[in-house]
């Protein structure tokens, strides 16, 4: 399974997680989770796993918590399309437990390829278990709200929604995370050379400005 995985694109990559038994989440669950959106994005989202709404349709973050998420990227003026959405492991955990690091290790090279694949400028970790792929030795309360750096991708940690629908504290923060997302989103310019260089010679056509994915 990990050669198939190191050399999977994202189609495969779903497929594989459909049909995995790597642990026993897989003979247990209703429809694996393997996350949506834009796969050309620069802003992916991680969560834990999934719960009984996800399983029920196959997608992340559909139940209240992805209402609340959707709320949330629209303040900042972007919706679930235009971000990709997924989680540390891809099939629900009975009643909704924590999972296993036996599950989070059988989902990672699965997450690790999406990460590849994808390529995001920043990835909003939501929760302690998502932070912790990153940032295994530090409380989700002291990184949310903090842009770190790691493999050249700026990672920042949010509280869950989840817990913000249970409480209104955490949601505040939540709120606030969310409103400095933008200015993660934005591409740094070059420097200006300190001595003018020539003007380049007359394009025959207007020159082409490229699109930045969030």
């Amino acid at each position: 399974m990990t050669d198939n995985v190191l050399t999977a694109d994202l189609d495969e990559i779903d497929r594989l997680i459909n049909g995995c038994t790597l642990c026993t989440l897989g003979s247990k669950r209703t429809m694996a989770v393997p996350g949506n959106g834009s796969r050309t994005s620069d802003l992916m989202f991680i969560g834990e796993g999934p719960g009984y709404y996800e399983d029920q349709q196959g997608l992340p973050f559909v139940g209240r918590a992805g209402q609340l998420l959707n709320e949330m990227l629209a303040t900042i003026g972007l919706r679930r399309e235009d971000v990709f959405v997924t989680n540390m492991i891809k099939c629900r955990a009975p009643n909704n437990r924590d999972p296993l690091p036996i599950e989070i290790r059988s989902c990672g090279p699965y997450l690790d390829r999406q990460i590849e694949l994808i390529a995001p400028k920043v990835i909003v970790t939501l929760g302690r278990y998502s932070t912790a792929k990153f940032f295994p030795d530090e409380p989700i309360g002291k990184l949310r709200g903090t842009p770190a750096n790691w493999n050249g991708i700026t990672i920042y940690p949010m509280y869950h929604p989840a817990a913000a629908l249970r409480n209104s504290t955490i949601r505040g923060a939540l709120e606030r995370d969310f409103l400095k997302l933008p200015s993660l989103l934005e591409v740094t310019p070059a420097p200006t050379p300190a001595t003018p260089s020539p003007p380049p010679p007359a394009a025959p056509h207007p020159p082409q400005h490229s699109r930045i994915h969030i």
